[in-house]
C-alpha cells in the first residue's frame, strides 16, 4: 500500500471533449415502432432530446467545477494477486473530532456522485444527532479509479480493497452504507472484516439468496402461506416481474461484457441509452433534469478506464453467471440496518432481510427508489442518524466515537 494520498481534480482534456462533440455530430439513430413508448426500451424522442442538449448546451466545464468542490484524492491500494490499484475517492471529514467513520459504496449504474446530496447531511455537526467522516470511493473500473487488468477480481477482492482504503485513511474501525452492488459488496466486507473492523452496516437494497427448507425452514414455510398472504404475494409477484422484464442488462453484463463494451466505449449515445433506461425506471418518480442525466453519463464517458470497464463487475461477481452474486458468503452477526423504499425495483419479502445478517434496525419509507441517497437524502440520512445515534441499536458501536458535537 502506498503511504500517500494525492489530491485529485477532474480535468477532462479539450481533446476528449472535442472527440465527444464529433461523435455526437455523427450519431445515427435507430428507427422506432409507432406507439412503442417505453415498452421496447428508451423512447427515441428522449434520446434525441438528450443528445441535442449534450451536443449544444450541456456545460461539462460547469459540471466539472461543481464536482471539484468535493475533497477528492487518489491513492494506491495493494490487492492480493492484483498488485497496486490506483483508487479515486471522496473523503469528507466532519468538524466533529469523534465523528463515526462511514464507508459509502455506490453500485451500478451509479458512481461516486451518488454521495453528493447526502454528504453535507452526514458530515453536519450537531449536538442532536451523530456526524460522520465519509469516505466514498469510485469502485475499480468506475469513475476515476483504475480498473483491474486481469480476470477474477470478484467479491472478496473488492472487499479487501475497500477495507485497506479505510485502514490507509486511519480508520481501524468503521461502519458502512450501500445499495445495489454497494449492498452486495457490503455482504463481502461483513464476512471478511466484520466485528474486528466493520462494526455495523446499513443497506437500502437488502437482498440475499432466497430461503431454503434446510437452512431457513421458517421463512421457507412462509412461502406456503402466499395464497392467503396478500403482502407476501404482492412482494414476490413484483420480484418475478422484475426478473422477467428488468434484468436483461444483468444477463448481458454477467455473460458477455466485452461484447457490450465495444458499443459503450465507442458510442456515447449507446452509453446514454443503456444507462438512462435504468436511471428512469429505477427511481420513484424522481424528476431527473437533463443536466443531471448528462453529468451522470459523462462521468461514465470520461471515466479513467473508459465506459466499458465498469460492466465487468457483474461477470466477476457471478463467475460469468455461473452462480449468484454472493458466492462464498454466509449470514453474519454484524449489526445490520435496512431501509425499504417503495420505488426500489429489487423488492423481496422484508422478512428475508434476516437472511443477510443480524438486523437491528429497520425502516420503511413512503417515497424513494433505487438511488436513495440521491432521491431522498434526508430520509436515508435520518435512518443512519437513528441507527447510530443515542438510543439507536448501533450507538457507540465504535468505541470513543459517538459522533456528537
Amino acid at each position: 500500500m502506498s503511504n500517500w494520498a494525492r489530491p485529485f481534480t477532474v480535468d477532462v482534456s479539450d481533446a476528449d471533449l472535442e472527440l465527444l462533440r464529433k461523435k455526437l455530430e455523427l450519431v445515427r439513430f435507430p428507427d422506432e415502432l409507432q406507439g412503442a413508448d417505453w415498452e421496447y426500451g428508451v423512447p427515441l424522442e428522449d434520446i434525441k432530446r438528450l443528445t441535442s442538449h449534450w451536443r449544444h448546451s450541456f456545460d461539462w466545464r460547469k459540471a466539472e467545477a461543481e464536482i471539484n468542490k468535493f475533497p477528492q484524492f487518489t491513492t494506491d491500494i495493494e490487492v492480493d494477486d492484483y498488485g497496486a490499484l490506483n483508487v479515486h475517492y471522496v473523503h469528507q471529514k466532519s468538524t466533529v473530532e469523534n465523528a463515526v467513520p462511514l464507508l459509502f459504496v455506490h453500485g451500478w449504474p451509479g458512481h461516486f456522485l451518488e454521495v453528493r446530496k447526502i454528504l453535507p447531511l452526514l458530515t453536519a455537526a450537531s449536538a442532536e444527532h451523530p456526524s460522520f467522516h465519509v469516505v466514498a470511493p469510485s469502485l475499480p473500473g468506475f469513475g476515476f479509479s483504475e480498473a483491474p487488468s486481469k480476470p477474477g477480481f470478484a467479491g472478496y477482492r473488492y472487499a479487501e480493497l475497500l477495507h485497506k482504503l479505510m485502514l490507509f485513511l486511519g480508520y481501524e474501525e468503521y461502519v458502512y452504507q450501500g445499495g445495489d452492488l454497494g449492498h452486495v459488496l457490503g455482504v463481502y466486507v461483513a464476512n471478511a472484516y466484520g466485528h474486528k473492523h466493520l462494526k455495523a452496516w446499513h443497506s437500502n437494497m437488502p437482498f440475499y439468496r432466497p430461503p431454503s427448507l434446510l437452512s431457513n425452514p421458517l421463512l421457507f414455510l412462509e412461502l406456503l402461506t402466499m395464497p392467503f398472504n396478500k403482502t407476501l404475494s404482492e412482494q414476490l409477484s413484483a420480484a418475478t416481474r422484475f426478473r422477467k422484464k428488468g434484468m436483461g442488462y444483468y444477463q448481458v453484463q454477467a455473460t458477455t461484457p466485452q461484447t457490450l463494451g465495444y458499443s459503450l466505449a465507442d458510442s456515447p449515445i449507446g452509453l446514454l441509452a443503456w444507462i438512462y433506461e435504468k436511471l428512469y425506471k429505477a427511481v420513484d418518480h424522481y424528476p431527473w433534469t437533463d443536466d443531471e442525466v448528462l453529468e451522470w453519463i459523462s462521468v461514465y464517458w470520461f471515466s479513467r478506464p473508459g465506459p466499458a470497464a465498469n460492466v465487468r463487475i457483474y461477470y466477476e461477481l457471478t463467475g460469468g453467471n455461473a452462480h449468484d452474486l454472493f458466492e462464498g458468503t454466509r449470514w453474519t452477526s454484524v449489526p445490520l440496518g435496512v431501509s425499504f423504499f417503495p420505488g426500489e425495483p429489487v423488492r423481496l419479502p422484508k422478512s428475508w432481510a434476516h437472511l443477510i445478517g443480524n438486523v437491528v434496525f429497520q425502516s420503511e419509507h413512503d417515497a424513494g427508489g433505487h438511488f436513495a441517497a440521491f432521491e431522498q437524502p434526508e430520509k436515508l440520512a435520518s435512518d443512519l442518524r437513528k441507527m447510530f445515534g443515542r438510543g439507536g441499536p448501533a450507538y457507540r458501536v465504535i468505541s470513543g466515537k459517538d459522533g456528537y458535537a
